[in-house]
């Protein structure tokens, strides 16, 4: 299947199980949002399958776009076409934006290619126009010093301009003023359409006025435990967790 797809996946880390038999299904082209309260799993899900080495796999599967992933190095599975998006971006110190971005873009060309620089710094400054960035941070260190909404802002411009097979967001809406969640939601929607499938890691509702999701699942307990179109977040919000997550709710 092109796009992301799990199997009865089960992590452990810090000495508990955190993701306990979940399965999951997005294809190429799609945006899921996956909901639930915190300590459910939902950011250790996303450091599981981009290979964080803290986040053991202990059985199950991950498969991106048909090719299953699991054990291979982060740096792996980021060539082979994935793009995670933190909670809680780093800050890189020494590195400016323009450099980190080329330095990502170069790793994943063949081997004898370069880079044509005069075209990527034409489409770079075209993102951050559209992202209303200002150019001069093209020369600052990576999310040092940034706000919350311009680490937010710097995540999506790395994403349009890697353009991966499937992207997963851990909460970019947090931290996020009104005008902030506007801009960055109209980057993930310019990303739509392209076959990019995106995986939205969400609290609260109001990410997805501004991207519709074409599926709603709600995760407790380390697993899927009700998957709905969009008006399952509306419910969500106006009822909360507990009619879900507690066992013979409805």
């Amino acid at each position: 299947m092109n796009g992301l797809e799990i199997e009865n996946l089960v992590v452990r880390a810090g000495g508990k199980t955190v993701v306990n038999g979940l399965s999951l299904k997005v294809p190429a082209g799609e945006v899921h949002a996956i909901m639930g309260p915190n300590g459910t799993g939902k950011s250790s899900l996303s450091k599981a399958i981009a290979g964080h080495p803290e986040y053991a796999i202990e059985s199950g599967s991950i498969f991106l776009c048909g090719e299953r992933i699991n054990g291979l190095k982060p740096e792996e599975i980021s060539r082979k076409g994935l793009f995670l998006a933190f909670q809680y971006p780093v800050d890189i110190p020494g590195v400016s934006i323009a450099n980190f971005i080329r330095a990502c873009l170069s790793a994943r060309l063949p081997e004898g290619e370069v880079l044509n620089v005069p075209e990527y710094y034409k489409k770079l400054y075209e993102k951050m126009d559209a992202l209303k960035i200002d150019r001069r941070f093209t020369s600052r260190s990576v999310n040092e010093g940034f706000s919350g909404g311009e680490k937010k802002r710097c995540d999506i411009l790395q994403m349009l301009m890697l353009e991966p097979k499937f992207a997963v967001l851990d909460e970019t809406d947090s931290g996020l003023d009104i005008d902030a969640l506007r801009i960055v939601s109209e980057g993930i929607n310019s990303a739509r359409g392209s076959g990019l499938g995106i995986l939205l890691i969400t609290h609260y509702e109001r990410l997805l006025h501004y991207v519709k999701p074409d599926m709603v699942h709600v995760m407790s307990g380390g697993k899927i435990v009700k998957s709905g179109g969009a008006g399952l977040a509306r419910e969500l919000e106006e009822r909360g967790y507990d009619w879900i997550s507690v066992p013979g709710g409805r």
